[in-house]
């Protein structure tokens, strides 16, 4: 992934307008507190850029969180409004390809980084990252966009996927616990098809 292209888009574009911004990520909250995980759960926002998430399960206790995103400039905006809060989450600058976590995480959270995998080999290695910086029994729980979806975003080619497509992209390592399709509304009012699944590692 391009970390000149993602600097720019941070710093020439307000949090809530690019196309991903949520005021707050119900979606992404319920799902990772239906994992039923306690509170020191090992989690990491892949992609979280200056995403919501963080202070959402800040605000319900969690205190073991890592943000990552290959842009500098999007971490430095999260941690501007989190405050003194942010020294309570470890950040991460690099591609999400090349993670790898220091301990095996509980819950990998990814709202929309894998569909910008669009090579054989992105695509491999970022499966990679995950089967081995996931814990047997640990919780994947991946967002792309749809067949219905966008072909790019922020000027980027992306990868669609259906339901069935994207499950199998993670059945060597994880079983499915369930994909659905959702849509998501952007600032400017367009309507975005996704695709979610979670998963568990095997």
């Amino acid at each position: 992934m391009n970390q000149h292209h993602w600097n720019t888009v941070y710093q020439s574009k307000p949090t809530d307008a690019v196309s991903w911004y949520e005021a707050y990520p119900q979606r992404s909250v319920d799902t990772i507190c239906a994992f039923g995980l306690p509170t020191n759960a090992r989690i990491v926002d892949v992609g979280g850029g200056d995403s919501r998430l963080v202070d959402a399960l800040l605000d319900l206790g969690f205190t073991n969180l890592t943000v990552l995103d290959i842009s500098a400039n999007a971490l430095e905006r999260t941690k501007m409004r989190l405050g003194d809060r942010a020294a309570m989450v470890q950040w991460v600058i690099t591609d999400v390809t090349d993670y790898q976590p220091t301990l095996p995480v509980d819950v990998w959270h990814d709202r929309a980084a894998f569909h910008f995998m669009t090579t054989a080999d992105a695509v491999a290695r970022y499966l990679d990252a995950a089967g081995s910086g996931i814990r047997p029994g640990g919780y994947l729980t991946v967002g792309t966009f749809s067949t219905n979806g966008p072909t790019q975003c922020s000027g980027l080619p992306v990868r669609q996927y259906s339901p069935d497509a994207l499950a199998g992209q993670f059945s060597g390592h994880f079983t499915k616990l369930y994909c659905d399709e959702a849509d998501h509304h952007t600032p400017t009012g367009a309507v975005q098809s996704f695709t979610f699944c979670q998963f568990e590692r095997q």
